[in-house]
């Protein structure tokens, strides 16, 4: 029976006998004699169901079906002799795909950092970014559908023994709160800062604005972040009073804009510049947020190597770069 799909030694042979016009060179190119050449031709046009040479004593032209083919045969055997450096590429690393889900905090710091180095060395992996809460990743990695995820720690306990975590960046909480509030507070303080920067960088006590409400993320989302914000007021020696609850961090900013409330939030939103919000230091000692890289300790692709290695290095130094405290 003969096969029901040409091999690439067939199509390689069409090729050769097109660009001869003659079996007899074609033959000589291809290093075989003339017979098992015309043998396999024709095996090829019967596999195809179609005529592709139209044969005379004298001469071999391609039919109107083997012109039309011979270009697309040729792509096909181009792809065809990219297949090995295309896989040795894959794996080393160097090509392929990357599912990556990150925290929307660490969009204002810690993403773009980690992307930036991570192009420079992997330029041909192909990059599938999706934020997400820290819960929803952890489903998503679990059921296999992102390689790997940004998260703010604590890792849930019944998922230790399938994923690994490598903490990258610890940094304090800062408050963020509307421009109105922050100049109530400042006059109420009797802050004497000289300039606007010296004021931004002036420490702020909770207890200035204990009695304003509260915008949080909801804690089914983000148990760990809810509960050590939640612990500053303890600590402090307040019951805080929750106002709003949003999912995204751009959205809690928007509300503290709106002036529906404070929020405390990690010290790298300062980059999300928002009209109408400030963000100053607490006075207080608070813990720190803690945001790293999580993935299924049982599937390590050679595109996911990579990235972690990328991943270390930024962990060495950016503990520093956030001016994280240690707790």
């Amino acid at each position: 029976m003969l096969p029901t799909i040409p091999d690439l030694r067939q199509l390689r042979y069409f090729v050769t006998v097109a660009e001869e016009k003659h079996f007899g060179r074609a033959a000589v190119r291809l290093s075989m004699t003339q017979p098992p050449l015309s043998q396999a031709i024709r095996a090829l046009e019967e596999t195809l169901g179609v005529e592709l040479f139209a044969r005379t004593k004298r001469s071999v032209e391609l039919t109107p079906v083997g012109a039309d083919l011979l270009p697309e045969v040729q792509r096909l055997l181009a792809s065809a002799e990219g297949l090995r450096p295309l896989a040795q590429s894959l794996a080393r690393g160097e090509a392929g795909a990357l599912s990556l889900a990150f925290v929307s905090t660490a969009d204002y710091g810690l993403l773009p950092l980690l992307l930036r180095d991570f192009g420079v060395r992997h330029p041909r992996v192909r990059l599938e970014l999706t934020e997400a809460t820290s819960d929803v990743q952890i489903e998503e990695l679990v059921a296999g559908r992102i390689d790997a995820g940004l998260v703010i720690a604590p890792l849930p306990s019944r998922h230790a023994t399938q994923l690994s975590w490598l903490p990258i960046a610890r940094e304090p909480l800062v408050i963020a709160m509307s421009t109105d509030m922050a100049q109530r507070v400042g006059r109420a303080a009797g802050s004497k800062a000289d300039s606007h920067a010296e004021w931004l960088e002036t420490p702020i006590s909770l207890r200035d604005v204990a009695d304003e409400p509260l915008v949080i993320f909801p804690r089914r989302l983000a148990p760990g972040f809810y509960d050590i914000i939640m612990d500053c007021y303890g600590v402090a020696g307040l019951a805080p009073r929750v106002g709003q609850e949003a999912i995204q961090m751009q959205t809690i900013v928007s509300l503290v804009s709106a002036g529906m409330g404070v929020a405390l939030v990690p010290q790298s939103l300062r980059n999300l510049r928002r009209t109408g919000v400030v963000y100053r230091p607490l006075s207080e000692s608070v813990p720190a947020i803690e945001t790293g890289l999580v993935w299924r300790t049982a599937e390590v692709s050679p595109v996911l190597v990579g990235f972690i290695e990328i991943v270390r290095a930024h962990a060495a130094t950016m503990e520093a770069q956030f001016a994280a405290p240690r707790v």
